[in-house]
């Protein structure tokens, strides 16, 4: 997309998965949570309202494909989605897997102590998994 920029920060914290009809998918690099970021690929988008309403209907089915993705490879008891922006500004969105257990359960993931990043390996086998699940 003509004058799409992923944000250093986002750029920095993932690794890239796919290019979707709307948003780039990322992959947070932290084994804690398996856990994917959406980032609808429009210039200068700060919240959810700043898209028009075509693309705020793709991102929510884009969403919702990230989610049932990672709820089925996953086995996850919940799926969080958050947007909040509070550290980066760009539009994005978190889809979260979690599980009883997990690293904050039942608290929220942010704030929980130092990412894990993923092993070469183990983050090249999550990838292959999500690519084979996802479009």
């Amino acid at each position: 997309m003509t004058g799409f920029a992923l944000h250093p920060r986002l750029a920095a914290d993932t690794v890239f998965v796919a290019d979707w009809a709307l948003s780039r998918v990322l992959l947070m690099n932290d084994t804690r949570y398996p856990w994917l970021v959406l980032v609808p690929q429009r210039p200068h988008l700060v919240e959810l309202h700043d898209l028009n309403a075509a693309d705020r209907a793709t991102l929510i089915e884009e969403i919702s494909l990230a989610s049932r993705t990672l709820k089925t490879i996953t086995g996850a008891a919940k799926i969080n989605v958050g947007a909040l922006g509070n550290l980066v500004a760009q539009l994005h969105v978190h889809v979260v897997a979690r599980k009883p257990g997990d690293h904050a359960w039942p608290k929220p993931v942010w704030g929980r102590g130092s990412p894990n990043p993923y092993a070469p390996a183990a983050r090249e086998a999550f990838l292959n998994e999500l690519a084979r699940s996802l479009p």
